[in-house]
């Protein structure tokens, strides 16, 4: 059976997508024949894609931006969760609001939306993809809460996926490093990030477009037997460290 790529004409919304990572997934969306919807707290636009203004840690917003979706398109087909991050703070430093804060918005929101997307999708189908990250996988030091909840986001998709099947799947990104307008905040000088991109087995970071078309394939009915899984998108992770340290002649 030849299956198509073919997202022509489905309403997706795509929460924080409208600068980095998630401006890579709104535009693979768009490009592949979407109708995208972005949200976000503060009002922006994205060339192509409808802007609502929407705080998704608050269920009223959430509610209202997803019964506003439905009312001007008649449905709601994708949902991609991309609103998240977390800025460096040691845990021993910061607050317990500051831990509370990204942990609501990295894991609760998602869960948020994905339940006023359910409520819509649970008769007509549906997609939704959850943009966790390898911080989730592997140690976060100076971003504990963040890594903290996206290995809850990882788990909360394989739960929902079991849960809301077989009328709507559930499945991840866990994202590696990317390239985006704010890679200095990370990364430092220019000069730091090409010396952070040669630790990639790659050898660069991602672009947020590479990201985006990840999110399209979950999403297509190309991914149609895959729910409950969370793909790895890291351009081959981290080398141990181990290697650079032992004298065995490997390095």
């Amino acid at each position: 059976m030849l299956v198509e790529l073919d997202l022509d004409g489905a309403v997706v919304l795509v929460t924080g997508g409208v600068r980095g990572v998630g401006l890579g997934i709104t535009r693979a969306f768009l490009a592949a024949g979407a109708v995208v919807v972005t949200c976000a707290r503060r009002p922006a636009e994205v060339a192509g894609a409808s802007f609502v203004r929407c705080d998704v840690r608050d269920a009223d917003q959430v509610s209202e931006l997803v019964a506003g979706i439905v009312a001007r398109f008649g449905r709601l087909d994708v949902v991609v969760n991309n609103a998240g991050g977390a800025p460096f703070a040691l845990a021993d430093k910061a607050s317990p609001r500051f831990h509370s804060k990204v942990v609501e918005l990295n894991l609760l929101a998602p869960l948020l939306v994905s339940q006023a997307a359910y409520e819509v999708m649970r008769t007509s189908g549906g997609s939704i993809v959850n943009v966790s990250s390898v911080s989730g996988r592997r140690p976060s030091p100076g971003t504990a809460a963040y890594g903290a909840a996206k290995a809850g986001l990882d788990s909360l998709t394989s739960s929902l996926a079991v849960e809301w099947a077989p009328k709507v799947r559930v499945n991840a990104l866990a994202v590696g490093m990317v390239r985006t307008e704010q890679s200095h905040l990370h990364y430092g000088s220019e000069a730091g990030i090409e010396a952070v991109a040669r630790t990639v087995p790659l050898g660069r970071l991602a672009s947020p477009d590479e990201i985006g078309a990840c999110a399209v394939f979950l999403a297509s009915p190309l991914a149609s037997y895959v729910t409950g899984a969370t793909l790895v998108v890291h351009g081959g992770g981290e080398v141990p460290a181990f290697l650079a340290a032992a004298d065995g002649g490997s390095s």
